[in-house]
């Protein structure tokens, strides 16, 4: 997606996956109160990673997180989480990974590649209400020399984390050239080589 040659150590971003329990609970009322207190978590966590991505890549591959941001006050979002914690009785994690799925699996199935790409974002905003949840935030790898950031596939949250003089390059194992880190890489001038499998 962005072309340029350059050599240097590599380093494998791994993925901590949530392996989201589903648990029986007795107040769905504390539960939803969870999640909006996350969600608000979440926003401020958003406005954040915009000012970073203005001043690292400009305000039109900033803009993601302003979306993230109205994506977690969609009401049909909000709503089908409320809605399984309530009819369910479930926690609040296992709620939004449900969600998540569900509006992920929503659209990778429609016709527009644009649109496909934007399953991403939903995993993403909901992967960060579940860390607030659990209370526990990883963001951008704390290594000291510069590398090739290989990964399955980087959310743009994950992309714009990263500290970019210490980025040499992308390789990711999924992706299109639609998703974020095609364009933030496109945007931050970093070579990048997504989908190899």
């Amino acid at each position: 997606v962005y072309k340029g040659i350059v050599m240097g150590p590599v380093a494998v971003l791994k993925k901590n996956d949530y392996q989201v329990k589903r648990a029986r609970i007795e107040d769905p009322e504390a539960e939803v109160k969870r999640v909006k207190e996350a969600v608000e978590v979440s926003k401020k966590q958003l406005g954040r990673l915009y000012d970073k991505a203005v001043r690292e890549v400009g305000e039109a591959s900033a803009a993601i997180f302003e979306v993230h941001q109205m994506m977690l006050e969609d009401e049909d979002y909000n709503d089908s989480i409320r809605n399984i914690i309530e009819t369910q009785k479930v926690n609040a994690e296992y709620a939004v990974a449900v969600t998540s799925d569900n509006f992920a699996e929503m659209f990778r199935s429609m016709d527009d590649a644009y649109m496909q790409a934007r399953s991403a974002d939903i995993k993403d905003i909901s992967n960060r209400i579940i860390r607030n949840l659990e209370a526990g935030e990883a963001d951008g790898a704390a290594e000291n020399d510069q590398m090739i950031v290989c990964a399955d596939d980087l959310a743009p949250s994950e992309t714009v984390s990263l500290d970019k003089d210490k980025v040499l390059a992308f390789v990711t194992a999924h992706g299109s050239s639609n998703s974020h880190t095609a364009i933030l890489a496109r945007n931050m001038n970093i070579p990048a080589i997504i989908g190899v499998g």
